[in-house]
């Protein structure tokens, strides 16, 4: 679950939103009411969702999200008129005044795609090294010499033995060459 920093310029409005989020179940990690704690606790947290206002004392609302460290979206609470000049795609924006079940549905569909966001990159298959592709590469090469086999036979024949074992295709190739 990502983690919540709220940060407004005046303290009374950073306490009443965490209240809210509390209320509605959600753990808040930070309060800050300025952009560079903002900056410093994001940077010991992995990912999460950053809840704030347009202008902080230090920073301006678009300074704070370059800053902010990759895995941190931004909610932008603002005037009308200051959300106009939000121009980023990557910072989902609510309007003052702001209703209760706006925020907790805003910040749910946020928490929804971090999930999926968190799963894809989960799904996504870890690229290989060029000294991992090399060990495949001499493994087919083997394969191919010896058992008389195409190229995309012994890619087949390291693949299929690796899911049938259990271990990654490195490994398997990595036994092949110890063997032959």
């Amino acid at each position: 679950m990502p983690s919540i920093i709220i940060a407004f310029p005046k303290m009374e409005d950073t306490v009443s939103i965490k209240n809210a989020l509390v209320r509605n179940g959600y753990d808040v990690n930070a309060t800050c009411t300025t952009g560079a704690q903002v900056v410093t606790i994001a940077n010991e947290l992995d990912d999460g969702i950053v809840v704030c206002g347009y202008r902080f004392s230090d920073m301006h609302y678009s300074q704070l999200n370059g800053y902010l460290p990759k895995g941190f979206e931004m909610l932008l609470i603002a005037s009308p008129n200051k959300l106009e000049e939000c121009t980023d795609n990557n910072i989902v924006c609510l309007s003052m005044p702001i209703k209760m079940t706006d925020l907790v549905n805003t910040l749910q569909m946020m928490f929804y795609n971090y999930s999926r966001r968190r799963k894809k990159e989960k799904d996504k298959p870890k690229l290989r090294t060029e000294a991992e592709k090399e060990v495949i590469n001499k493994a087919k090469l083997v394969l191919m010499e010896r058992n008389n086999m195409t190229e995309e036979e012994a890619h087949r024949y390291i693949q299929k033995n690796s899911m049938d074992s259990g271990t990654n295709m490195v490994e398997m190739a990595e036994m092949i060459l110890s063997l032959m």
